[in-house]
Parts: structure tokens; C-alpha cells; sequence
């Protein structure tokens, strides 16, 4: 006989949540006059359309995606900024920002 109780459903640990918002990345032209045009998509349903943000040169780029709170340290976003240079456009997960967020980092018109 087993020392521990059964689990039922309720003790259960609920699932991990899906990303609910993704930033867009494609590339134009290619070395350092590249232009990188940033859009936001939200997955939740939400009337929300961003609007794009244009990047001229990489570190523009950089800088912005600094500014809307983009985790360099992650491998995902290693990735998607290896597959910019690489493939022209990559996408990076998760980022989940509020309307009033959108607002402040210029994703939104008023």
C-alpha cells in the first residue's frame, strides 16, 4: 500500500499558459542599411492593431527591442535575431504587454 494519496483532478498542477502575444521582425535591404519593421500581435482576441515600428540599422534595432522590454538572455530571442540575419524575418514569443504598455512604447495610436 502506497504512503501517499491518490491526486485527484483538483490537485492537479494546471498547465503551463501559451503565449498570448508575439513581435514580428522582417528585415529589408540587407547590410547596414537594412530597415526592420517591428508589429505586435496579440493572440487574445483583443480589438488592439498595433501599429509598426520601423528600426534603421541594427543597432536602432537593437535598442528598440531594448525599449519594449526584450530578454536578450533568452535563447529564443538569440535565435530570432540569428534567424533575422539569416532568413530575413523571425518572430519572438511571449512578449506580453498591457494596452497601457502599448500606449507608452508607441505600439498604439491614442
Amino acid at each position: 500500500m502506497s504512503a501517499s494519496a491518490p491526486r485527484t483532478a483538483l490537485t492537479q498542477n494546471p498547465p503551463p499558459q501559451q503565449a498570448r502575444a508575439f513581435l514580428r521582425i522582417v528585415r529589408h535591404g540587407a547590410g547596414p542599411g537594412a530597415v526592420y519593421v517591428l508589429t505586435y500581435h496579440r493572440l487574445d482576441g483583443s480589438n488592439n492593431v498595433s501599429r509598426p515600428l520601423l528600426a534603421e540599422g541594427a543597432q536602432p534595432l537593437l535598442d528598440l527591442l531594448d525599449q519594449l522590454g526584450v530578454d536578450f538572455r533568452s535563447s529564443e530571442v538569440r535565435g530570432a535575431l540569428e534567424d533575422i540575419l539569416r532568413l530575413g524575418s523571425a518572430n519572438i514569443p511571449d512578449l506580453w504587454l498591457s494596452d497601457e504598455e502599448m500606449l507608452q512604447k508607441g505600439l498604439l495610436d491614442r
